[in-house]
């Protein structure tokens, strides 16, 4: 028996189409396809919701020291002449900051390596790129979902069958994150 479904496709296609629908499952929290593809998809979030679950609060706190510019009570940046230039005046602040451990982060490259890059586009037309964001899909997996499953051991996905497909008759499921 295989590892896998080949799913009629050569395997870079085959890649690219399971990383898009795992991601889009993951920023829509459902989508609609064939049983077979849903199962796939299915083993892939699974691990990776596991990962984001099993790693999501290895970070340490830091404290570093940063220089910020000094500034007035306008908030404009405080500048003095030094050898005959306008220089700004920095003061040295510590901070306190959240670094990710190395095992954070060795996970967040490997949810990196199956996530596809995601860019939300306004609802109101600005312009071809105006107000658009990047979304950090592996920093959405550990901040937002797997809060939602830490005390849930496996089974994050549902596969709901809703009939045939209107053209081939091949079997339509919904995938949702439960």
């Amino acid at each position: 028996m295989a590892k896998y479904r080949k799913l009629g496709r050569t395997s870079s296609q085959r890649k690219a189409l399971l990383r898009n629908q795992t991601t889009a499952l993951l920023y829509h929290g459902k989508i609609v396809t064939t049983e077979q593809k849903a199962k796939e998809v299915r083993k892939i979030a699974e691990k990776l919701i596991a990962l984001a679950v099993r790693e999501k609060d290895n970070e340490e706190e830091v404290t570093i020291q940063a220089k910020v510019a000094r500034k007035d009570k306008d908030g404009k940046r405080v500048k003095e002449v030094v050898d005959g230039k306008k220089v700004t005046v920095y003061d040295v602040v510590d901070r306190d900051i959240k670094r990710d451990l190395p095992s954070k982060n060795h996970a967040r490259r490997l949810m990196e390596k199956t996530l596809v890059a995601v860019t939300e586009k306004p609802n109101t037309p600005a312009g071809r790129k105006k107000n658009t964001k990047s979304i950090d899909m592996a920093e959405k997996l550990f901040t937002e979902i797997a809060p939602k499953y830490e005390n849930r051991q496996g089974g994050y996905t549902r596969i709901v069958k809703i009939g045939p497909r209107q053209g081939d008759g091949a079997e339509m499921v919904l995938l949702e994150l439960v």
